[in-house]
Order: C-alpha cells, then sequence, then structure tokens
C-alpha cells in the first residue's frame, strides 16, 4: 500500500497541473472506485464537472482537492489509493489498463508564448480496486491549524477557508510526523497509554498517520527497537528519538520519490521510486545488518510480516503475570 512518501509525491505532481484548475468533463469508467462516494456515477460526474480546484493537499495516506463552493457547502474531491491506486496526469496518453476515472480540467495559466494552456486528464488508474474518489463535505479541524500539507501554498492565509478544513471521511485521521502541527508530546502521551507493541502504535492511523509497514521497520530499526516493544513501557526520551528516525526515513524516502517494489506504485507521469534501493530491513531478510552485518530475520506480524536485526532490535522480556 502507498505509504506517506509515495502520496505525497503524487500530490506534487498533481499541484502544478490542478491548483486553480478547472473540471472540464468525468468520465467513470468503473463505479467500484467510488465506494466511498455518496451517490451514483452520475451524481459524481454532475457535481464535479465545472468546479474549480483550489489545491492539491494531503494528511497521512489521504489526498483531496478543495473545490469552489457549491452555495453554502465546503466541499472536496477525495481520492485514496488504496492497494494499488495511481492517479496519471498527461495529455493525448494512449488509455491506461484498469483506468477507473477519468478527469479532464483545464489548468490556468498560459504557456511561455502567452497561449492559454491546453487541458490535461488525471487518469485514476487501480489494479485491485481498493482505491476510491468521492466528493466529500468539508469541517473545520478541531486545532485551527491547516488541515494538511498543500505543497507551496501559503496555509496560513486567512482569506482561503478550506485550508483549515478538512474531509469528514479523513477527519478521523491523526496528523502525520512532517505535519508542522503535530504534536510530538501528545503522541508520547497516547503511545504510553497502550500496552500493544510499537510496531502497531505507529501503524494505528487514529494516533499518528502516514505509517504502513514499510517505514515502520525502516525506523524501528534505526531506532533499534523491536516491534512488540510494549509502548506503555517505553520512556518519553525514546520515543521522542523513535518521531525523529520516523522523519528522518520519511524525508529520506521522498527525496527518492518514494519506495516502488513493482509496477503498481509510480508518480503522476508513470515513474517509480527508488528508496526500495536503500532500504535497511524491509524485505531484507537473509540480507547482512547494514549496521552491525547480523542476518536480517522475517517474522509474522498481524496478518503481514515485520523484518529485524535480531542483534540491533533484540525481543522483549514477557512480562511477569
Amino acid at each position: 500500500m502507498p505509504e506517506l512518501p509515495e502520496v505525497e509525491v503524487v500530490r506534487a505532481g498533481l499541484e502544478p497541473a490542478v491548483t486553480g484548475a478547472r473540471v472540464l468533463a468525468v468520465q467513470v469508467h468503473d463505479e467500484r472506485a467510488l465506494t466511498r462516494h455518496d451517490g451514483p456515477a452520475e451524481d459524481f460526474a454532475h457535481r464535479l464537472t465545472g468546479r474549480t480546484i483550489a489545491a492539491a493537499v494531503r494528511r497521512g495516506k489521504f489526498m483531496w482537492f478543495p473545490l469552489d463552493p457549491d452555495g453554502d457547502r465546503p466541499e472536496a474531491l477525495v481520492a485514496h489509493l488504496g492497494m494499488s491506486g495511481q492517479i496519471l496526469l498527461g495529455r493525448d496518453r494512449p488509455a491506461a489498463r484498469h483506468r477507473r476515472i477519468v478527469l479532464d480540467v483545464q489548468p490556468p495559466g498560459t504557456d511561455r508564448d502567452g497561449v492559454r494552456e491546453a487541458p490535461v486528464q488525471l487518469e485514476f488508474v487501480d489494479q485491485r480496486t481498493f482505491g476510491s474518489m468521492a466528493i466529500d463535505r468539508m469541517l473545520p479541524t478541531v486545532d485551527g491549524a491547516a488541515a494538511g500539507h498543500a505543497g507551496q501554498i501559503d496555509t496560513t492565509d486567512p482569506r482561503a477557508d478550506w485550508r483549515r478544513r478538512i474531509p469528514f471521511q479523513v477527519s478521523h485521521i491523526a496528523r502525520d510526523p512532517l505535519d508542522p502541527a503535530f504534536d510530538d508530546d501528545r503522541f508520547t502521551a497516547a503511545a504510553r497509554k497502550r500496552s500493544s507493541g510499537i510496531k502497531r502504535v505507529l501503524l494505528d492511523q487514529g494516533v499518528i498517520s502516514g505509517i504502513g509497514n514499510i517505514y515502520a521497520d525502516e525506523s524501528l530499526w534505526a531506532a533499534r527497537l523491536h516491534f512488540d516493544r510494549p509502548a506503555d513501557r517505553l520512556p518519553r526520551a525514546t520515543l521522542h528519538l523513535l518521531l525523529d528516525e520516523v522523519r528522518a526515513v520519511l524525508r529520506r524516502a521522498l527525496e527518492d520519490g518514494g519506495t516502488s517494489f513493482d509496477a503498481q506504485y509510480v508518480n503522476v507521469n508513470g515513474q517509480s521510486g527508488y528508496f526500495s534501493q536503500r532500504l535497511a530491513v524491509y524485505g531484507q531478510q537473509g540480507e547482512p545488518c547494514p549496521r552491525c552485518g547480523t542476518a536480517i530475520v522475517r517474522e509474522a506480524f498481524m496478518n503481514r510480516s515485520s523484518h529485524r536485526c535480531p542483534v540491533c532490535q533484540p525481543a522483549p522480556r514477557q512480562r511477569r503475570r
């Protein structure tokens, strides 16, 4: 599943094309891509056509595109990539396999000759059909801060109400660790109330968003923590160190364009990320630990796998009953 770096790479790629763009036409090729939308395909297309997109915003693994108001209802186009979703951007490109929704949008600018930019197509492509798009109502953020990351746009500008509004479908998602409004102390307090293993806490999108299996394993290795260390027994200083490592791993992944193991994750131009070449433990079972040389192991975890170094990340002692 795409995690924060992969979704942010897609958001950043869409940003210059969609900010201020007008939706000219909407084609729904597969209604399974509208499972989160409250209404049929005709409603989705009707409510989106003719609207102007204010920006491309992200929180955790969710993206949304605030729309110009329809009456007094603040709304946004919400996109979730699911397990294999992609959003491809281009002009006159061959139809992608597994295309589910296509948007024709008119960018607001002109080219270097002063000619109006030609319309571009956004293709929502999803092989496994777990991703979705929806038009959703927007709610004020609880803390009054900007709802998510919006690239180069000034999210503190009081003239744009959408900056401090979040789609209802995303409102239960915690802020991600790269969000300026993320509260480290709140995270550590929430983690220390949980007796579950620290990796379960990192994967809980209600506590901290954007982290999946790949970056949890990489961050835990960097912090020398076993995935099953009980969160409530970790000192605050250790949890703050873990947050530092999480941010470092996410930023390195962003620099590399995300992690691609196959063609299912690509950016808006169809290109793969290459952070997989820098992975220390995830998918590296049998390979030497970059720190101590011990063979990396793979272990069962929550119907998936965890990867760790047995020496750098020793298993916790079992609690006495």
